[in-house]
């Protein structure tokens, strides 16, 4: 190619990232995207995204905050054939979907992402399966959907420049991911989807702004069922011919063009999350690390100090948290449970820790500060430096890639033994390994065993083991 005709190219390129709307561009490749192409590693991925995001709705089922979106699904969204997992009351394509992300995001042990500072799971993939449950779609797009949700979220959440972020809330960008998805399902054509990105960002919670609120452990979180809502809406609005604005990924101030757009397709970010071992806020999970790492069982701790990066001290840090959502976002409570009782106390939280008095105590000892040493390290990075004392002299210990991380990723036994750990109180053995055959299967398979097991099975193996014990009973009786 001689110099005029790469000049030409050039200026092509220019013109047209300067032309073409953002979310025209990211609507394009949501539409236009082969779904024969998503690479075989990316759908092991999701299939482990998706198990991962199970255990955590069934470690939330029983929390206030799940229990309170079932009832308002119901009540507010109305009866439907869409499964509420791990239920036997399905409601309609919002109401379920907004359901199974307050289930999966309510004890803050769902997947996240580095860049994005986030949780996408817990609105993509609730919006996808619950759409594809609706339209009867194949396994292969259904991945293709949730592939193409991670993406388009991901990409908007991570193109901020840090000084432009208002608030880290999920439900801020999760809602754009939910619309990819949804619309990838619809069959939305490029131009409607770009109107169903623009009507989810448009119209999509603001959450709380972080000059004005901590994370101070209410129910409203992060603001991720709401998004779910926005965003699968916003899908069906565009079906129906509603418009969304265009430009709200225009401005160069706020998202960065190349980060949002440039290589579509060549890699992806659902491939780039961590998960999560421990129930609470990444940012207290390298703190977590240090911690189990150095603990003694039964070694009074005389002596806890954490250094953390900046903005973890935004966190609302109660040292006496009445609610698990406080907890979850605590330092001192979440390290001190750790310190007294091991990795298994954090996976999940149980609610009666919140009033143990051991807990509370050390809580109200433990010294935390921003170092300047991390100073710089958000959002690449969640470092922490912990000093213990237990009687020997301090130990020190600094962990900059918390477990899980992609540095540090959670092997695929590990995360089939998270799900069961973290299902084991509301799952039943037997529907565990219905749920873990579904997932193992799911390509050959497809998306009907699992979207049965997770709809009705429960009480099924509760009755049957208590017939099975009644008639044990009655022959040793004999």
């Amino acid at each position: 190619m001689g110099k005029t005709a790469e000049a030409l190219s050039r200026n092509k390129r220019i013109y047209w990232s300067i032309s073409v709307r953002a979310i025209s561009e990211l609507a394009e490749f949501v539409s236009s995207y082969p779904g024969s192409a998503l690479p075989a590693a990316t759908r092991r991925t999701i299939s482990l995204l998706i198990l991962d995001l199970i255990g955590a709705t069934a470690a939330g089922l029983r929390s206030p905050l799940a229990d309170a979106a079932r009832k308002s699904a119901l009540e507010a969204y109305g009866e439907g054939p869409i499964s509420i997992w791990l239920t036997e009351n399905p409601s309609s394509v919002v109401g379920a979907a907004m359901a199974n992300s307050a289930a999966a995001s309510a004890l803050d042990i769902d997947d996240g992402h580095r860049g994005a500072a986030g949780h996408a799971g817990a609105g993509v993939i609730p919006a996808a399966l619950a759409v594809a449950q609706a339209v009867d779609s194949s396994v292969a797009e259904t991945m293709v959907a949730i592939a193409l949700g991670y993406e388009i979220g991901l990409r908007i959440a991570s193109s901020r420049p840090v000084a432009a972020i208002d608030t880290y809330a999920t439900g801020r960008w999760v809602g754009y991911g939910a619309a990819a998805a949804a619309s990838r399902l619809l069959g939305l054509s490029a131009t409607e989807t770009a109107h169903a990105l623009g009507i989810a960002g448009a119209e999509g919670p603001i959450v709380f702004l972080t000059a004005n609120s901590k994370f101070e452990g209410s129910t409203i979180k992060e603001g991720i069922p709401p998004a779910v809502v926005a965003g699968i809406t916003a899908a069906y609005r565009a079906r129906a011919a509603a418009t969304g604005p265009l430009d709200l990924l225009d401005d160069d101030d706020r998202f960065t063009r190349h980060v949002l757009t440039s290589n579509l397709g060549s890699s992806w970010e659902v491939e780039k999350c961590y998960l999560k071992p421990y129930a609470c806020c990444r940012y207290i999970h390298a703190a977590i690390d240090a911690i189990l790492a150095m603990r003694r069982d039964g070694q009074d701790i005389r002596k806890l100090r954490i250094e953390t990066f900046p903005q973890a001290m935004r966190l609302a840090n109660e040292r006496a948290p009445s609610t698990l959502e406080g907890a979850q976002y605590s330092f001192y409570f979440s390290c001190a449970l750790a310190a007294l009782y091991g990795r298994e106390a954090l996976q999940p939280v149980q609610p009666e820790r919140l009033t143990d008095v051991r807990v509370i105590e050390l809580a109200g000892r433990i010294e935390l500060e921003a170092s300047s040493d991390f100073a710089s390290a958000f959002p690449a990075e969640t470092p922490a430096r912990v000093v213990m004392d237990q009687g020997k002299g301090q130990e020190e210990m600094i962990v900059r890639h918390p477990l899980g991380d992609v540095l540090r990723p959670l092997s695929t036994d590990q995360i089939w033994e998270k799900f069961k750990g973290l299902s084991r109180e509301n799952v039943h053995p037997r529907w565990q390994d219905e749920i873990l055959s579904a997932i193992g299967n799911l390509e050959t398979a497809g998306l009907g065993p699992l979207l049965d097991a997770l709809s009705r099975r429960g009480r099924r193996y509760a009755e049957e083991d208590a017939a099975r014990e009644l008639a044990r009973s009655s022959e040793a009786f004999q």
